[in-house]
C-alpha cells in the first residue's frame, strides 16, 4: 500500500513537470508577441493596439512564422543597440525564457 502511494505521488509529480514544459498555445504565443510589440504604449493607445494585434486573422499570424521564429524576431527587436557579448548574453536569456 505504501509503495502504491509513493508511485502515485511520483506519477503526479511527473505529470506536473510535463505540463510546465508544454509549448504555449498559438493564442498564448500571439498574446506574448503582441504584448512585447506594444512596448511602452499606455492607456487607450495600448488598448487599441492590443485589440488590433490580437484580432489579426490566423492566416496572418501563421505567415509570420513558427512560435520560435516569432520569439527570435521579438528578441532581436529588443536587443537593438546591444553588441558583442552583451547581445549574445541577452539573446541567450531571451530565447531560453518560457
Amino acid at each position: 500500500m505504501k509503495q502504491l502511494a509513493i508511485t502515485m505521488v511520483l506519477g503526479l509529480a511527473a505529470l506536473g513537470a510535463h505540463a510546465a514544459d508544454k509549448e504555449p498555445t498559438a493564442q498564448q504565443s500571439k498574446m506574448g508577441t503582441c504584448n512585447k510589440e506594444a512596448g511602452d504604449k499606455k492607456g487607450d493607445e495600448r488598448k487599441a493596439f492590443m485589440k488590433e494585434c490580437l484580432s489579426a486573422k490566423p492566416a496572418a499570424a501563421a505567415a509570420s512564422g513558427t512560435p520560435q521564429q516569432q520569439k527570435m524576431k521579438t528578441c532581436n527587436a529588443e536587443a537593438k543597440g546591444k553588441t558583442g557579448d552583451e547581445r549574445k548574453a541577452f539573446m541567450k536569456e531571451c530565447l531560453s525564457a518560457k
